[in-house]
């Protein structure tokens, strides 16, 4: 039986798309072993999660060191047949080194690459989506085809979700989600779009907005001003954000990590890409994904990989510039 361990500590976007190679590798050794390691907060993704066996959390808030030393005694335990290091982070490629395993893979960038056994080319930019890149890392232990990401809620999950939304559409009716936050300012939608979005949608559509429970003033302000809408920020956990997601007519999203949930989820997805571009790999991998984007050329976009907390030329007419109409279209 072989023994592998995926690591992505990264972001919660990131961690859904590396589900991915979980699937693939899955697919092709059905009967190896495959822990996973993600950041505390992530793990929530994977409760249920059914052929991981051990799911290994990085809580950076018992201190980052002390934490990713305990979590590198933790891998020690078992030796494994292949480690997979999806990042290009100095700390992941100390788990990768010091853990134990027969291979080693990781991306060329990683500063500890030059110990491991196998380095992938890693280059954004090239019109390859990340599933690609990821694939790369897996491709020898399996094969070229394309990897594509999948969640599983549990059944609980499912009827908390189908419970809530019979709470509020009575009919169990349509409806949409609106995701209207991202960590990232420059690759947020204003607030007054998303107002002036909910008002162009058809009044027969249940309106769900969604997100971290931090981002419920955020959308209990949209709410207020579009005079319409439900905020589940506070109520539902990654999973059930996922189940609601899958039976909506339409996920409203940013260039975030509900637009890989909707991939994963294979539901319909409209992604508003502001400061950034698909052309970096982090857009909708399913046939029932849309792109919306300004038709305006700018010199200035996109002004970097993951974004500002500001506009660095203060007119922000990448987002102001994409059409409500085209959006709700």
């Amino acid at each position: 039986m072989k023994r592998i361990l995926v690591i992505q500590t990264a972001f919660l976007g990131d961690a859904v798309l590396v589900t991915s190679i979980l699937e693939k590798l899955h697919t092709f050794h059905p009967d190896a072993r495959i822990d996973l390691v993600v950041r505390k907060g992530n793990d929530g993704l994977f409760t249920g999660h059914p052929f991981i066996h051990t799911l290994h959390v990085w809580n950076k808030r018992e201190g980052k060191t002390r934490a990713l030393f305990r979590l590198i005694r933790q891998l020690r335990q078992t030796k494994y047949d292949h480690i997979i290091n999806a990042q290009r982070f100095f700390s992941t490629g100390l788990m990768t080194v010091l853990a134990r395993g027969r291979e080693k893979i990781g991306y060329d960038k990683n500063p500890l690459s030059f110990l491991f056994t196998r380095k992938v080319e890693h280059i954004i930019g090239d019109g390859r989506h990340e599933v690609d890149r990821l694939n790369a890392l897996v491709a020898h232990l399996t094969d070229g085809s394309r990897p594509l990401p999948r969640l599983y809620p549990t059944s609980e999950v499912r009827s908390v979700v189908e419970r809530l939304v019979y709470q509020f559409t009575e009919d169990q009716g349509r409806y949409v989600t609106i995701a209207p936050a991202s960590v990232w300012f420059t690759k947020q939608w204003p607030e007054h779009k998303w107002i002036e979005l909910i008002k162009a949608l058809p009044v027969d559509l249940h309106v769900f907005l969604i997100g971290a429970p931090s981002d419920g003033p955020l959308c209990q302000r949209i709410i207020k001003a579009a005079g319409r809408g439900h905020d589940l920020s506070e109520q539902l956990s990654l999973l059930a954000s996922a189940a609601l997601m899958e039976g909506a007519a339409m996920n409203y999203v940013n260039d975030s990590a509900p637009l890989h949930i909707a991939s994963a989820m294979n539901a319909p997805v409209t992604a508003v890409f502001c400061s950034t571009v698909p052309a970096f790999g982090f857009g909708p991998l399913r046939e029932n994904g849309r792109v919306v984007e300004t038709k305006e050329k700018l010199d200035c976009r996109p002004c970097g990989l993951h974004g500002y907390k500001a506009c660095p030329k203060g007119h922000f007419r990448c987002a102001e510039g994409i059409e409500v109409e085209s959006v709700a279209s």
